[in-house]
């Protein structure tokens, strides 16, 4: 009897999917490939894996006892073929990245097309999620690796920081009065002009105090307003001429930013550490080392003359 990893795969999503349209999307094979690579399995080892008459579609009690070997047996088949990968530099394969909306769109096009053109035969699979959904996801197995704020200091995980990146004021008031600042100190800011993420922002000792003053406050005496979108706050916040916290690499976007409207925060100024999260039994650790240099090699030149600020040199 020979069981293959990509059966073992297309079982294990199907467990976790619970139907054969997103098992299938999930290996990016069809659905009649995986419904027959599980069927041939099932007639291999003489046994039912799954209740097809049930919806969704369930395992077997069998199934459900050999679930927890045909995870240890990919644990294994995926550590075989990362010590391979690390010896011949022939990455293939899936890889599957979580990371916040609010990095995603000023971090990734500094670096992604490089990355996919340069190792063709990996499959980059880029999910735009909440940390708490990176956590949960990464303990399940089901991202490799999370690109996010730290730190997080969620046991069973790993975490290591990439670099720092600080915060500026955006502030659209363009009164004379305004105009005549060129720093900010944290007790300047209007807190009845001020828009915040739900998340992201509350990354630093030095504007906790804001954050929490979030929570309640309402815009416009009758409008409480939660953005995640990194987009829609800067709309309100032009409209409204209001304020904000704006990362550093999301400032130098000139599409979205005013840049005669941004100012430098006062020493200490608050950063936010972006790093890496990875399961313990993370196995594709050539492919992660690849990814790191690959981001800290885009974000040097966006934050090297900033002197507060620190990109982690790789090893």
């Amino acid at each position: 009897m020979s069981i293959s990893r990509t059966q073992i795969e297309y079982v294990l999503a199907l467990e976790q999917t619970g139907s054969f349209s997103k098992a299938a999307e999930k290996c990016f094979v069809t659905q009649s490939t995986l419904s027959t690579m599980i069927k041939k399995m099932e007639n291999q080892i003489n046994m039912v894996l799954f209740d097809r008459k049930s919806k969704p579609i369930l395992p077997t009690k069998e199934c459900k006892l050999l679930m927890p070997q045909f995870k240890i047996m990919l644990r294994e088949y995926e550590h075989l073929e990362e010590h391979i990968q690390g010896l011949t530099k022939n990455f293939h394969g899936t890889f599957k990245i979580g990371i916040l909306p609010t990095l995603a769109p000023f971090l990734l096009p500094l670096f992604l097309n490089k990355l996919i053109t340069k190792y063709q035969d990996v499959n980059f699979s880029i999910h735009e999620i909440t940390t708490k959904e990176i956590v949960e996801l990464l303990k399940q197995r089901e991202l490799d690796i999370g690109i996010l704020s730290l730190p997080i200091n969620e046991d069973g995980l790993n975490e290591s920081t990439l670099f720092y990146e600080d915060f500026l004021v955006y502030d659209t008031n363009k009164s004379d009065d305004q105009r005549s600042k060129k720093t900010y100190k944290i007790d300047d800011i209007d807190m009845n002009r001020l828009w915040l993420l739900e998340e992201s922002h509350c990354m630093s000792n030095q504007i906790v105090n804001i954050c929490q003053l979030r929570k309640k406050r309402k815009i416009n005496a009758n409008l409480i307003y939660n953005s995640g979108s990194i987009f829609s706050l800067l709309e309100f916040v032009n409209i409204n001429q209001g304020i904000t916290l704006l990362p550093r690499l999301a400032a130098q976007n000139e599409k979205l930013v005013d840049q005669s409207c941004l100012y430098d925060l006062q020493s200490p100024r608050p950063v936010r550490a972006i790093g890496v999260l990875t399961h313990p039994n993370f196995s594709k650790n050539k492919l992660k080392e690849v990814l790191e240099k690959q981001i800290i090699k885009a974000v040097k030149p966006h934050l090297k003359r900033y002197q507060s600020i620190k990109v982690i040199e790789p090893q």
